[in-house]
């Protein structure tokens, strides 16, 4: 038993913040799930980035999903004070009993201070003076070597003051809903894949030093087609990232089934990975969303860990592979590309062979 554990019975209404990208944010899912699970009476807000909100808004366990707008720092001082100003009325108006920080991110300490909870919990950060711990009630330690998934990482927020959420409650949980399902519905019968199995491929990252090169998945895509699959192609609405899918594409010997980069909402990315009979990608957010939505999948990964970023299995463990290159044994090095060039050769030399060979392991498996 934890000695300073939260009495739940206490706390009425919780906010949780998690200021990072749109992956991050669905790994911190399983938060509110087995917090709502412990204190069903809680109500639990979430506080994320604008732009990643879909990746939450829809979660049974979650009440209002406030919004920081990134651009507010381009505003006139006025206009930013304004906006900042209303968030933070909205949230004082909630009051809230807790708040679990999940990042390193200052706004959660002076959000603890002015909010004013009976608890706070926040990360122990390295070098962070009193400010910062007086910020918190309970301090959640890391090990300084650590290979524990981000996932895990999140959910000590809630181990940290007594509660200890079992495997079933550690699920990403993401919800596509209605309209993002009925239109992916559409998109599939506009291209004659209604009711058809399909393979998606997401090759892009924008983070350039995290993709396969495009030749080697063009080949991989040309094995895909070879074996009789339907391969449909997504990707974000970023130049890079539809340069790098026409680049492909010129490679193909065959078209894809569809090509619906640049053209979906987080929310129909989702909905179409949920119909895929397999993901195939790299360390990005749509990896994640493969995993919240059940479909097997092939990660391919260069810098980053897969220990800590792996596709999470709890939904249907054993269907997911990870690819890489482990016999470079500077990896996972983190860096963006060796030496900073944004070029990973880990990823640059990785076989087409070996992607296939994980690739042909799932769709037999299905």
């Amino acid at each position: 038993m934890v000695e300073d554990a939260v009495p739940l019975e206490a706390v009425h209404r919780a906010l949780v913040v998690k200021l990072r990208h749109q992956g991050d944010v669905l790994l911190a899912s399983p938060v509110f799930t087995a917090l709502k699970r412990k204190a069903p009476h809680v109500e639990i807000d979430a506080l994320v980035y604008s732009e990643t909100a879909p990746m939450l808004t829809g979660h049974p366990s979650i009440g209002e999903v406030f919004c920081i707008e990134r651009s507010w720092k381009t505003l006139a001082p006025f206009a930013q004070a304004s906006a900042e100003w209303k968030l933070f009325s909205q949230l004082r108006a909630r009051r809230y009993d807790l708040i679990l920080h999940l990042t390193e991110h200052w706004r959660g300490a002076w959000l603890s201070r002015l909010l004013g909870p009976r608890w706070a919990v926040g990360p122990k950060v390295r070098g962070r003076g009193g400010a910062w711990k007086r910020s918190f009630t309970h301090l959640v330690s890391t090990p300084l070597a650590s290979g524990r998934h981000v996932v895990e990482t999140n959910l000590d927020a809630l181990r940290r003051i007594g509660i200890y959420p079992p495997p079933s409650e550690r699920a990403l949980t993401l919800i596509a809903g209605p309209p993002a399902e009925q239109r992916i519905a559409q998109l599939l019968a506009e291209r004659g894949l209604a009711g058809q199995p399909f393979v998606q491929v997401h090759p892009s990252s924008r983070w350039r030093f995290k993709c396969w090169p495009a030749e080697k998945m063009a080949a991989l895509i040309d094995r895909l087609h070879a074996r009789g699959a339907r391969v449909v192609l997504t990707g974000a609405p970023d130049n890079a990232e539809a340069q790098m899918i026409d680049e492909i594409q010129q490679r193909l010997a065959n078209p894809v089934a569809a090509n619906f980069a640049g053209a979906l909402t987080l929310k129909e990315l989702a909905a179409l990975t949920a119909q895929a009979r397999l993901f195939i990608g790299v360390d990005s957010a749509p990896m994640h969303i493969a995993a919240a939505v059940g479909t097997p999948a092939v990660a391919i990964f260069g810098p980053s860990g897969a220990d800590l970023w792996g596709p999470w299995g709890a939904p249907r463990a054993g269907t997911h592979r990870v690819v890489a290159a482990d016999e470079y044994t500077c990896r996972p090095c983190g860096l963006d590309g060796c030496g900073g060039g944004k070029v990973s050769d880990c990823l640059v030399t990785l076989e087409v062979e070996r992607v296939w060979a994980a690739a042909s392991e799932l769709l037999e498996a299905r």
